[in-house]
C-alpha cells in the first residue's frame, strides 16, 4: 500500500489515473453493445482514423485534440452509412477507412518532421502524454459520454438486441446508432493518449467479453464490464510504474489475463 501511495504522489500518475479510469469505464460500457452487435472492431478502425488526423494536425501545428475529435466523429458516421447503405459492409468498411487513414498518417509524417516521440505516444500510449490542460477536457467529454449512455440506456439496449422490433415500435434506430457511433468516437480519441492508437480497441473488446462469461443479463454485463475495465486499468498502470513497462501494453495484458481466467472459470463451472 505504501508503494501505491508513493506512485500516486506524482502528478502525472494522478492525471493518468483520473483520465484512464473514466475512459476505461466509457469504453467498456459501449463495448458491450458493440460486441453484441458484432461491431467490436470499429474501435480499431476509428483509432487509425484518429492517428491519421493526429499526423495532419501535428504537421500543420494545430492542437491535436481539436482536429482529431471532429474528424473521428465524422468518420464514425461515415462508417455507419457505408455499412448500412453502401455495397461495402461491416469489417470491409472498417478495414477500408482504417488502412487508408494509417497510410495517410505515415505519409504526412514522412513528408514533415518524421516519427517524433509525441507521435509514438499516440501510437503505443504513454502515461507521460497526459498534459494538465488535457485533463479537464477529457473529464468533461467522458462525463458527456457516460451521461448520454445512462440517459439513453433503454434505447441502446433495444437496438442492441432487437433492432427490427425497436424500429417497429417507433424507435428511431438510426438516430441511436449515430449516437452510439458518436460516443464511441469520443471515447477512442480520449483513450489514444493513454493506450495508443494501436491498443485502444482492447478497452472496448476485452472487458465486454470477460463480463459476458460472468453474467448473462445486459445490465449485469455492463456493470461487470465497467468494474473489470477499471480494475484492469489500475493494475496495468501500477505494473507499468513498478516494472517500467509501456502503460498501454500493461493494461492490455492485464485485461487478457482476466479474460483467460474468466474463460477457465466458466469451463470449470460448466464441467462441475
Amino acid at each position: 500500500m505504501e508503494a501505491l501511495w508513493d506512485m500516486l504522489r506524482f502528478a502525472f500518475m494522478q492525471r493518468a489515473l483520473i483520465v484512464g479510469l473514466l475512459v476505461s469505464v466509457c469504453a467498456s460500457l459501449l463495448g458491450v453493445s458493440l460486441v453484441l452487435r458484432r461491431y467490436a472492431m470499429i474501435g480499431d478502425g476509428l483509432s487509425h482514423v484518429g492517428f491519421g488526423a493526429l499526423a495532419v494536425a501535428l504537421a500543420l501545428g494545430i492542437a491535436p485534440m481539436w482536429v482529431t475529435i471532429p474528424v473521428v466523429v465524422l468518420m464514425a458516421f461515415l462508417l455507419l452509412l457505408l455499412s448500412e447503405n453502401g455495397k461495402i459492409k461491416g469489417d470491409a468498411a472498417i478495414a477500408l477507412l482504417s488502412t487508408s487513414s494509417l497510410a495517410l498518417g505515415v505519409t504526412v509524417l514522412s513528408l514533415s518532421a518524421g516519427m517524433t516521440v509525441d507521435v509514438n505516444n499516440y501510437l503505443f500510449g504513454s502515461i507521460f502524454a497526459i498534459h494538465p490542460e488535457d485533463v479537464w477536457l477529457s473529464v468533461a467529454l467522458a462525463g458527456l459520454v457516460l451521461g448520454l449512455f445512462l440517459v439513453f440506456y433503454r434505447k441502446i439496449f433495444s437496438i442492441t438486441f432487437d433492432e427490427a422490433f425497436a424500429k417497429a415500435t417507433g424507435t428511431k434506430t438510426k438516430s441511436y446508432q449515430m449516437l452510439l457511433a458518436f460516443l464511441t468516437a469520443i471515447t477512442i480519441v480520449l483513450g489514444m493518449r493513454m493506450m495508443g492508437a494501436m491498443l485502444i480497441s482492447s478497452l472496448i473488446i476485452f472487458p465486454a467479453l470477460s463480463a459476458m462469461r460472468i453474467c448473462r443479463r445486459f445490465r449485469g454485463v455492463c456493470l461487470f464490464a465497467a468494474t473489470i475495465s477499471a480494475v484492469c486499468f489500475f493494475v496495468g498502470l501500477a505494473l507499468s510504474y513498478f516494472l517500467n513497462t509501456p502503460s498501454g501494453a500493461s493494461v492490455v495484458l492485464t485485461n487478457l489475463l482476466v479474460f483467460v481466467l474468466t474463460v477457465c472459470a466458466r469451463r470449470i463451472t460448466r464441467g462441475g
